[in-house]
């Protein structure tokens, strides 16, 4: 049976308290047919009764299928079911949802619940999971990084990833902090504190890259002019080379020290160039909040 005749097939899995059960509701109001915690075996037989002509109006176009540790022994049978899938030439998307392991445990402690893997030590369960699901994690089609993530942005960020758009793919350009740490979901990370940093003007320490007068400082340098020209540049070779691959969500993170004077400047100036371009851009500024909190600014 052709490809196209299946369902747009969605698997979901992650780390034990990332968020899969919140994904899952997000695309549950998404239209998606959900299965949860479906043993993988059962993916060949499902998918070939998926694929059955329907009557018209009746038909599944959407399924989304979670599956992680849960399954215990039947787990182990996911990498048998993707290899079957990718034989038959039927196309599927990895939706792997995963936390800082000081997230996770906080999380499991305020819930009380105990960690499928775990033999008293929260954090030993986490551990090992995460070496576990560590090589499924390198077939993701996306990556999402709850930890400081509400619900409502986590359904947001599924929405963008999985609604009537997914055709087309989204691009989200992230500033943050290096002291902050690098974004986990991050395809690709730029790191531009080779550029002169605002901080160290009083007059322009108080403001952030949002600011009129941080912004024309960052790009008065020669070399932000040049960075932002020759990365763009690179953007429109990459971008329909990872749509011809079939990626729905590319994350471009720029870095300096502290994600409020540089990175926020260049984040933006990146999102103006490729909206510029018609392509689907969303630009957040992960760490601007921190700094506008901690110096009294709203």
């Amino acid at each position: 049976m052709p490809a196209g005749s299946y369902p747009r097939l969605v698997i979901v899995t992650g780390l034990s308290g990332a968020g899969k059960t919140q994904a899952v509701r997000c695309l549950e109001d998404l239209g998606f047919f959900c299965v949860d915690n479906l043993p993988p075996s059962l993916i060949p037989g499902l998918v070939d009764l998926l694929g059955q002509p329907a009557k018209e109006g009746e038909g599944i176009n959407k399924v989304a299928l979670v599956m992680d540790i849960r399954g215990g022994q039947f787990f182990d049978g996911l990498e048998e079911a993707l290899v079957y899938l990718d034989g038959r030439g039927i196309p599927y998307e990895i939706l792997f949802l995963e936390a800082a392991d000081e997230i996770l445990v906080r999380r499991y402690k305020e819930t009380r619940r105990r960690h499928p893997l775990s033999g008293g030590q929260i954090l030993e369960g986490i551990i090992a999971e995460r070496r576990r699901l560590e090589e499924l994690r390198g077939r993701a089609s996306k990556i999402i990084d709850t930890s400081e993530l509400t619900p409502r942005q986590l359904k947001e960020q599924v929405t963008e990833l999985f609604g009537d758009n997914w055709r087309h793919l989204v691009v989200s350009i992230i500033s943050f902090g290096y002291k902050y740490g690098i974004p986990l979901d991050a395809d690709l990370v730029m790191d531009v504190r080779f550029l002169p940093n605002p901080f160290y003007n009083q007059d322009l320490r108080p403001f952030t890259g949002h600011d009129r007068c941080v912004a024309e400082f960052v790009m008065a340098a020669p070399e932000a002019r040049q960075f932002v020209e020759q990365f763009a540049s690179l953007l429109r070779f990459l971008i329909p080379h990872y749509q011809q691959e079939g990626k729905s969500h590319l994350v471009i993170a720029i870095g300096c020290t502290g994600g409020q004077h540089r990175s926020v400047t260049l984040a933006n100036k990146l999102g103006e160039i490729l909206r510029g371009d018609n392509y689907d851009v969303v630009v957040k500024h992960r760490d601007v909040l921190r700094y506008l909190s901690s110096s009294g600014r709203r």
